[in-house]
């Protein structure tokens, strides 16, 4: 986009984390930054502390009521960041219980669709409407196969890399629906990161910041970008 100024994004799970970074970048760009936060204390202070034309939204992505809340109180958009996510189980697919499933794609599935349903009105008011999805490189099914897959080949991590994976296809079917309106939809694999996701990501060294601004490169992609395409933080395509 040449113009920043009058544009505006909405990011899920702002408060902390990679979300928190991307609205940072956004923000430092000169937009209108809304900082979707389920707790409103934790998002204030999220928006407090990145400032310029950050806002917050509070936004429950689990909560029908929340979501519709939300949307009405933003009339115009132009990107989408799907980010909020959890991970709640890190075992193998044959110890996760079904509860474990649900409530991660309660948040990283569901949520998404709940999310980008309600806001598509406003996002179809921008010249240039974007959607980016946070997805993950172990959802991956070219990466998790093969002779030489790059993960461990132990089904582990079932619920969130499986939910990851449905988000991927997720991302071809909104790219596909609205390609015809001008839309933008990608997935973007962040790498490990130093963040809160689970224990595995808490002890790891990865910047957030360094995959935020491979997020921000895909919302703010010019018109002969790509779309409906599974991206690495550092722009190289990564295999579905």
């Amino acid at each position: 986009m040449n113009t920043m100024n009058d544009s505006t994004a909405l990011v899920t799970g702002a408060n902390q984390g990679i979300g928190k970074e991307i609205a940072r970048q956004l923000a430092a760009a000169g937009l209108i930054v809304y900082l979707g936060s389920r707790d409103p204390e934790r998002g204030q202070r999220a928006v407090d502390e990145i400032g310029g034309n950050a806002r917050l939204l509070t936004l429950d992505v689990t909560d029908g009521q929340s979501v519709a809340d939300a949307a009405r109180q933003v009339e115009n958009l132009d990107i989408l960041v799907n980010n909020a996510g959890i991970s709640v189980d890190l075992n193998p697919v044959t110890e996760t219980d079904v509860d474990a499933f649900r409530r991660t794609y309660e948040t990283n599935v569901f949520g998404v669709v709940a999310v980008t349903n309600a806001f598509l009105p406003a996002l179809r008011r921008s010249a240039r409407p974007r959607i980016v999805n946070l997805s993950s490189g172990t959802g991956s099914l070219g990466w998790s196969t093969g002779p030489q897959p790059q993960f461990p080949a132990t089904g582990s991590l079932a619920a969130y890399r499986s939910s990851k994976t449905a988000l991927n296809a997720l991302t071809v079917f909104y790219a596909q629906a609205l390609a015809g309106d001008g839309f933008k939809v990608n997935a973007l694999a962040p790498g490990l990161r130093k963040t809160n996701l689970n224990v595995t990501a808490a002890a790891s060294g990865g910047d957030p910041a360094e995959a935020a601004a491979g997020a921000v490169q895909l919302a703010l992609l010019p018109d002969d970008g790509p779309t409906g395409e599974f991206l690495s933080w550092d722009g190289t395509r990564v295999p579905w």
